[in-house]
């Protein structure tokens, strides 16, 4: 057997209020629910973004909730948004003007283009586009 797709991907931060901030606001991502300060989750079409604060989700599940195995990292995570070459530049423009430092741009040796940022909690988000891993 061969997983298909991924379904959700996780990165952890302290703050979030600032992670909510910066994947609502700044990237416009569709907020789904948030649970105080465990938890934020976001929908991106038919994939989720969980974003977890660790100190958090190292508690044991209570014995009244679901039986969630605990979890949690340290240091910067990383996700990388699809974007194409002109996304990517229209991605550029909106991130400086919100105020965003960039951290770099790559062309990649297949010509493929990449952006990377740092979310408030010193994550790294790329945007590449796809034929950067052979799709498209």
């Amino acid at each position: 057997m061969t997983p298909t797709g991924v379904l959700e991907t996780c990165l952890y931060a302290s703050d979030l209020d600032a992670a909510e901030q910066f994947y609502g606001n700044t990237l416009g991502l569709e907020r789904v629910i948030r649970e105080g300060n465990r938890h934020v989750f976001f929908r991106m079409s038919t994939q989720m973004l969980l974003i977890f604060n660790p100190a958090e989700t190292r508690k044991p599940a209570s014995k009244d909730s679901l039986p969630i195995p605990t979890h949690g990292a340290e240091g910067a995570g990383h996700i990388c948004f699809a974007a194409t070459s002109d996304e990517i530049s229209r991605w550029h423009d909106h991130l400086v003007a919100q105020g965003v430092e960039i951290d770099t741009e790559i062309t990649w040796p297949n010509g493929a283009k990449s952006l990377y940022v740092r979310d408030p909690a010193g994550n790294s988000v790329e945007f590449a586009e796809r034929r950067l891993w052979g799709f498209d």
